[in-house]
């Protein structure tokens, strides 16, 4: 797995060397009344809804499912937290919304559960529903507006800092969880059981429809907390626009990372390598001035470019030696 991830670790250090080459300053940080400040910061902070969601993701997919619901899911969240906010500005009625908002996402991770290991739809279908649906409920929830808020304590989730901003230090704490939880107990391991063989993994007793289960509420929680980040830290619900494509940055970064779509082994580092490949990426097309419509053409092109070279055949021609490669 290390070898694998050679290749998102050189294109992750060329961006952010364009990146420098194009703006001097990029590499530079400064402290303001207490905040810290900087280009790497920026991509820290503004990659942290899509590293989230993408953790989700990699269980998702390590059991052979996929997620396409979690940008709708996204909306959902900020959206029913903004509403139940309104014109209050008290903490604990943010607090409130929040948790309202995230054990609704719960419960959506739970119908997708339903669907995959319950009925047995395939993931892809199963999920494309809600992702579909899911916007429609956004909207019925903000009655096709963009709801803002005047909460300071909501704001904090998205925008509030403790040295670094908010949001980087939740994603690394879900990451430091999800880590720990997955490589220091069994649910690492039976969950690439599931992965690798449902069938087999059920007669050696994993209950594996359980497992299913647990990863799509993990991943819906994980798209729900994301998306208060991305609410908060406009003070707004955009039902329309909250975590759109958002789904597909998160798969991005998963197969960056090395995770096989075919399911199996995964790598929660590879992740977060293809988490932070993805927003420099999106960074450096800003920086150079091109529009940000072409943002996914440039990502197309540099996941292509890692699969390829992270490819059987490529990685013999680079290493200059033969070898197997299956047909």
């Amino acid at each position: 797995m290390k070898n694998r991830l050679l290749w998102p670790l050189l294109a992750l250090v060329a961006l952010l060397l364009l990146n420098l080459a194009v703006t001097p300053s990029f590499f530079a940080l400064r402290m303001q009344d207490g905040h810290l400040y900087g280009g790497l910061v920026d991509v820290l902070k503004n990659g942290a809804p899509t590293l989230l969601i993408a953790l989700g993701m990699t269980l998702v997919i390590a059991t052979r499912g996929i997620d396409l619901s979690v940008g709708a899911v996204a909306a959902i969240a900020g959206a029913v937290t903004c509403v139940h906010i309104g014109t209050s500005g008290s903490a604990a009625t943010a607090f409130a919304g929040m948790a309202l908002a995230l054990v609704l996402c719960a419960v959506l991770g739970l119908w997708n559960g339903f669907l995959v290991a319950g009925l047995g739809i395939q993931p892809i279908i199963a999920t494309l529903v809600l992702m579909t649906a899911g916007r429609g409920v956004a909207m019925l929830v903000t009655e096709g507006q963009i709801v803002t808020v005047n909460n300071t304590a909501y704001r904090q989730v998205g925008a509030g800092f403790v040295v670094l901003p908010v949001s980087i230090l939740i994603a690394l704490l879900v990451l430091g969880l999800v880590a720990f939880v997955t490589r220091r107990t069994a649910l690492g391991m039976l969950i690439e059981a599931v992965g690798v063989n449902p069938e087999a993994s059920r007669l050696a007793g994993v209950r594996s429809r359980t497992i299913i289960w647990t990863v799509y509420v993990f991943a819906a929680v994980c798209a729900g907390i994301a998306g208060l980040m991305i609410s908060s830290n406009v003070s707004a619900a955009d039902a329309n626009n909250a975590g759109l494509w958002i789904e597909m940055d998160a798969i991005l970064a998963v197969v960056i990372g090395g995770t096989s779509l075919a399911g199996g082994r995964y790598s929660l580092t590879g992740t977060l390598i293809g988490a932070l490949i993805i927003q420099t990426l999106t960074t450096t097309v800003y920086t150079i001035g091109v529009a940000p419509e072409v943002t996914l053409v440039f990502k197309a092109i540099v996941v292509i470019a890692v699969c390829l070279v992270q490819a059987p055949k490529a990685r013999a021609a680079l290493s200059f030696r033969k070898v197997a490669v299956p047909s």
